[in-house]
């Protein structure tokens, strides 16, 4: 059985892509996110990075930091997001970090790198071992950082996420 898309669905992303047209007018990047629950919308954001000089600030951090703000839990099951592009690496991440169910998107990272938006090098990037990545790599002092691992483990005040 094949998903169709409801008039919701539609109209969520279509604020999505709202949104992404917004930022372009505000001087960031083409981007917007839509975060809903039980079909309420719950945040919305758009690109920021040129806006704060923040690389982090894209669409989908920025929904995804207001609705765990707004719903108090980093735990967002039973979310969707709506996004006027696919995502890129760190938000992907971000995305499955969060628990986020579903993801709608409108234009695909092709389309973002036909408009010089290209993130294929980080998913080469992270294909790659540590030592043959363009960024240097060096790992020190591990047996010490361990021991926040270990009392990590031993911690009986500890949230799993």
């Amino acid at each position: 059985m094949k998903d169709s898309m409801s008039e919701k669905d539609l109209l969520l992303i279509r604020r999505a892509i709202e949104l992404s047209l917004e930022s372009v007018k505000r001087g960031g990047g083409p981007f917007g996110a839509v975060i809903v629950k039980n079909g309420k919308i719950v945040s919305e954001s758009y690109n920021q990075v040129t806006l704060h000089n923040d690389p982090t600030a894209h669409a989908e951090i920025g929904a995804i930091r207001e609705a765990a703000r707004k719903l108090n839990t980093f735990d967002l099951s039973g979310c969707s997001i709506y996004i006027s592009c696919e995502p890129c690496p760190m938000c992907l991440g971000a995305i499955y970090w969060a628990r986020i169910d579903k993801v709608f998107f409108a234009s695909t990272r092709s389309d973002a790198e036909n408009i010089g938006f290209d993130d294929s090098f980080i998913y080469e990037e992270i294909s790659r071992p540590m030592n043959e990545r363009k960024i240097d790599f060096k790992q020190l002092l591990r047996e010490e950082a361990l021991e926040a691992f270990r009392a990590w483990e031993e911690s009986e005040n500890k949230i799993e996420y």
